[in-house]
């Protein structure tokens, strides 16, 4: 069963990080946003600049926005590099190669530290912000033999949440039956400690280092509390959503944000792997609960395919790309209203934040029908 758990948490990590996201397994093609509805829209701008993006991170300190390309796949495929963008006019500046397919990022804008998290090998790139270069490569985990004795991690990786402060890197690792969470020693540059018991495919993350606590959530709607001190599991709360991607803390107000997506492909995987799990819901869903004891607040209708999430507590804001829409939904966060929707197109993915210039970028998905290994984009939306 271990075994056999291995190959299937390779195939839903490859989705996931690949492009699960867009419902490809849909009846009917997902709506797309009129592309002059958003060129009409003054505050959008958007620059097609690389094959395979993904997570982006803002950094105050050098001026500048990051973002990972994995690259293609097959013929003609871009290899994987990290772009180093003008925040202003999305112009590449520099390009860092990398040696492996990047997709998670966390930055640590002090120390000028870039993390990349190479999911599908198990390990964590570091970057140089000033000087545009990869100092070294943390792996997570080593492979071990599947069923036919072929070499497969034990875990993949999808998200990384930095604590600067205390020197961690924190990265959730997929898998059907028994995910862990990965803590690592940023200044010894190795795995400090491997925490089990996460269920089904740990995805989303949060810290609150104030409160030392990691959320941690996964794909059968379950919502985890770590303790920084000892780095143990101290609660685990069955929730009334299904399938929880991502995360986002409003650390002030004591609540954590949540995408409760309802993709049919982690339901079909997830079916196999938990023949008796129920699922809770349809998804399409941000829900809102408590970090004292994870306790729901409220849940709100998000918009198809809900990835990513951005709270701005200054402007009482929640941001979230509605992937398969191609939209961003805007939320006020005191009233939970539904503020409008900013038309993208093609499939929003990962969002950063730029408070000085209160700017938000995304990363937007190639649309259905796309030519294989076609550039994606960087859209930058002034609020």
């Amino acid at each position: 069963m271990r075994h056999s758990s291995l190959r299937l948490a390779t195939a839903l990590a490859a989705s996931l990080l690949c492009g699960l996201a867009a419902h490809a397994e849909q009846a009917a093609p997902a709506p797309q946003a009129d592309p002059a509805a958003v060129r009409q829209d003054s505050r959008i701008r958007t620059a097609a600049l690389a094959q395979g993006l993904y997570e982006l991170v803002h950094s105050p300190r050098q001026g500048a926005l990051f973002a990972a390309s994995a690259g293609g796949f097959g013929e003609n495929a871009a290899p994987s590099r990290i772009l180093r963008l003008d925040p202003e006019t999305l112009a590449v500046q520099a390009e860092i190669p990398l040696d492996r397919k990047g997709f998670g990022l966390a930055i640590d804008d002090a120390a000028g530290r870039l993390y990349v998290g190479a999911g599908l090998d198990a390990a964590v790139i570091v970057i140089d912000t000033a000087d545009n270069k990869v100092v070294g490569t943390i792996q997570l985990a080593e492979k071990i033999k599947d069923e036919k004795g072929e070499d497969a991690y034990p875990h993949h990786f999808r998200e990384l949440a930095l604590d600067p402060q205390n020197h961690r890197l924190y990265a959730p690792g997929l898998h059907p039956t028994g995910s862990s969470l990965y803590v690592v020693d940023t200044e010894a540059m190795k795995v400090e400690k491997v925490v089990p018991g996460f269920g089904y495919n740990a995805t989303g993350i949060a810290i609150d280092p104030a409160a030392g606590r990691v959320h941690v959530s996964n794909l059968q709607g379950q919502l985890f509390a770590v303790d920084t001190g000892t780095l143990e599991i101290v609660s685990t709360v069955e929730t009334g959503a299904d399938q929880l991607l991502n995360l986002a803390l409003d650390a002030e107000g004591g609540r954590l944000f949540a995408t409760d997506q309802g993709h049919p492909r982690v339901t079909k995987y997830r079916a196999e792997a938990l023949p008796d799990y129920q699922p809770r819901g349809e998804g399409n869903q941000v829900f809102v609960f408590s970090t004292r004891d994870g306790s729901e607040i409220r849940r709100m209708a998000s918009g198809e395919g809900p990835v990513a999430l951005r709270f701005d507590g200054e402007h009482r804001r929640l941001y979230v790309t509605n992937r398969a829409e191609g939209s961003i939904s805007v939320f006020d966060t005191d009233s939970y209203d539904l503020l409008e929707k900013l038309e993208t197109g093609a499939h929003p993915n990962s969002l950063a934040f730029d408070a000085g210039q209160n700017a938000l970028f995304a990363t937007v998905k190639s649309a259905e029908g796309a030519p294989k290994n076609s550039d994606e984009s960087v859209a930058r939306i002034d609020l």
